[in-house]
């Protein structure tokens, strides 16, 4: 099973279809040039297919899920992923390191998607009992801020 199938099979588990990563990415790079669903949806399969990506995507859903299964040791922790606390910033620090593969292009446009919140980011950001997307809201911004970075720099070369 290639990494990519792996990742979306594990999205999908957790609500989040390529579908989803294709309009958060046009929201980033559809006012620079209108482009078809199949260029981006192939775009973030090459993205997902890359080991690192591939890593923090399936780290992030298994930290988001032991999370609601209230498997952390330490209880004050659990409690601040449950419940995205503000200060903890490990979530975004994990999508950084998607981002920095695609340059600081993907690094501002992940800062402003994840203000914004667009689409099934803003989804996955709404505090639901028993449901922990601490990290996958951060993960799929990162996803989508890679894609328009990454269909970017391929117009500007």
């Amino acid at each position: 099973m290639r990494r990519s199938e792996k990742c979306l099979s594990a999205l999908e588990r957790r609500g989040v279809s390529l579908d989803d990563l294709i309009e958060c990415a046009r929201f980033l790079h559809g006012p620079y040039e209108d482009i078809k669903d199949s260029t981006i949806a192939s775009v973030l399969v090459d993205i997902l297919d890359k080991r690192e990506v591939a890593n923090a995507l399936l780290c992030a859903i298994e930290l988001d899920e032991l999370c609601e299964r209230d498997l952390f040791s330490d209880k004050a922790l659990q409690e601040k992923i449950m419940y995205d606390d503000g200060l903890f910033g490990v979530d975004e620090v994990l999508a950084y390191g998607i981002c920095n593969i695609y340059g600081s292009i993907a690094l501002t446009n992940f800062g402003y998607i994840d203000k914004v919140k667009p689409g099934i980011i803003g989804k996955l950001n709404e505090r639901k009992e028993g449901v922990c997307n601490t990290f996958l809201d951060d993960i799929v911004g990162a996803l989508a801020a890679s894609a328009a970075s990454r269909m970017a720099h391929e117009k500007g070369s």
